[in-house]
């Protein structure tokens, strides 16, 4: 896939486009946004991602599309994933709701610039080292056991980093969130940070984590920096209204990281077999190409990734309602 500079700057200005506006939304009317709102945008959001697949279709033909739409699902689902996090973060900072709209905008744009970062840093790798898709798939192997064992965090497993105790410690911290800025100033007129700082730091270094998993995942799908950059876009834009919409909806999710192990399982077992396939690492079958290891197809990922997804949503529903069902019969008797 040969992608212009062209091609990148106009992506790039979109971008900042589609940000500037929900930077403006926000900043002229702080707000909760309704029901109805966040359906529009998160509707509008994935018709323009699955429109800019068929750009790419048209452009490139269906093999490249078909890795835009499966990197962007899968981003997509580790996004949803993260909102869970999130959700403890606002709810263990007692974020008033008015103010999670900006929070969130924010930890959008910082994990689009880290991921920005690791998407060139990554791609700087693959194209000077092909044993890098190794690391990648045990990485992902690792992350995906370690998913399958934990489950789903809850707010008794948050624990703050090392970063958010030193900002507490560093910083004079004010107890209320004044008018939703970063600074206010205390009846003996001492300007101070408001908790929304603390809040935006444990944002921030929790997209760093979520970035360590999510880059490697997407380039085992397809190692175009451009793909790879944009189903991230895609998959991050719409996050901010999708937390309001989900809801309490998240809580039903129950297999939705069960799910997700056998995606990034999945993957990393496809990265070590592709590796294998074009090996020239010495060590290994003396530097020769394994003959047995096989090219996975772009349509076998994206049916396993779909798959998975569907049987994940369903088997949650299914058991988060037969769940409040036992719950209402305890309480009847």
């Amino acid at each position: 896939m040969d992608v212009s500079t062209g091609v990148w700057v106009v992506t790039l200005v979109v971008l900042i486009a589609v940000l500037a506006v929900d930077l403006l939304i926000i900043g002229r009317r702080p707000h909760e946004p309704s029901i109805k709102e966040s359906s529009l945008w998160v509707s509008f959001y994935i018709a323009l991602a699955l429109v800019f697949g068929v750009g790419v279709w048209v452009t490139s033909g269906g093999t490249i599309a078909g890795e835009f739409y499966a990197g962007w699902l899968t981003e997509y689902s580790l996004s949803v994933d993260n909102l869970f996090v999130f959700v403890i973060i606002m709810s263990r900072f007692a974020v008033p709701r008015k103010f999670q709209q900006e929070v969130l905008l924010i930890g959008i744009i910082l994990a689009l610039v880290m991921r920005g970062g690791f998407i060139a840093a990554g791609a700087a790798l693959i194209s000077q080292f092909a044993w890098v898709f190794y690391i990648f798939g045990a990485f992902l192997i690792y992350t995906a056991i370690n998913l399958a064992r934990q489950g789903e965090m809850d707010a008794e497993d948050y624990k703050e980093n090392v970063v958010i105790r030193y900002a507490r410690r560093a910083l004079r911290v004010s107890n209320d969130y004044g008018n939703g800025r970063f600074t206010t100033v205390d009846t003996k007129g001492r300007r101070m940070f408001t908790p929304l700082l603390i809040v935006m730091i444990a944002i921030g270094t929790t997209d760093l984590i979520f970035a360590l998993d999510s880059i490697p995942a997407i380039f085992g799908i397809t190692d175009e920096p451009y793909l790879v950059f944009t189903a991230n876009v895609f998959a991050l834009m719409g996050l901010r209204q999708l937390y309001f919409l989900l809801g309490g909806l998240l809580e039903r999710l129950v297999y939705l990281s069960l799910g997700l192990s056998v995606i990034l399982g999945f993957i990393g077992v496809k990265l070590v077999l592709e590796a294998l396939a074009d090996n020239n690492v010495p060590f290994i079958n003396g530097g020769e190409h394994v003959g047995w290891a096989p090219h996975i197809p772009i349509w076998l990922s994206l049916t396993v990734i779909i798959g998975t997804l569907i049987v994940a949503t369903v088997a949650s529903l299914i058991k988060s309602s037969r769940d409040s069902k036992k719950e209402l019969v305890s309480a009847d008797h």
